[in-house]
């Protein structure tokens, strides 16, 4: 089992980039103060979380890139944990929430602005493989708080 951490928190009422927050209550539905403008492919029970890593955005930053957590739409934003890992089946306890990884998410225009050139494919799964963020299910409701312990184990059957 790998330990990490959560960094950033983040909210809006619909759209990007979200604001970040100290603490936020997870629910199967996703996370309190957060909306998404477009339900077709955001939200929902198999979309409830958004995650992304870290240590991928310090990389894209050294790439010119000026991403920073929560402007791609990422939920939780963690660190310390291989990403390569955070695949689909995958259950991740942070906090007291239990999350499981459903799957990758494609990137959109709406997210172009943290991108030099624009170049959001940058984060596409299918152009840069583990360069993407991932969504999530909520096996277990709760509050999470910016600094809660995330450890990341193989699939569950729930």
């Amino acid at each position: 089992m790998r330990q990490g951490s959560v960094v950033a928190i983040n909210v809006s009422d619909g759209g990007v980039p979200k604001k970040a927050v100290a603490s936020a209550r997870v629910r199967t539905s996703g996370v309190d103060g957060d909306r998404q403008r477009d339900l077709r492919v955001h939200g929902g029970p198999e979309r409830a979380v958004c995650l992304f890593s870290s240590e991928l955005i310090r990389a894209l930053q050294a790439e010119g890139h000026p991403i920073a957590p929560g402007e791609i739409g990422e939920n939780l934003t963690l660190m310390g944990i291989r990403w390569a890992d955070v695949t689909e089946g995958r259950i991740l306890d942070v906090g007291e929430v239990r999350l499981q990884v459903t799957e990758p998410v494609d990137p959109c225009r709406n997210i172009a602005y943290a991108f030099l050139g624009g170049d959001f494919m940058r984060v596409s799964p299918k152009a840069h493989p583990g360069w993407n963020r991932m969504y999530a299910r909520v096996l277990t409701e709760g509050v999470v708080r910016v600094g809660d312990p995330v450890s990341i184990r193989g699939a569950d059957s729930r």
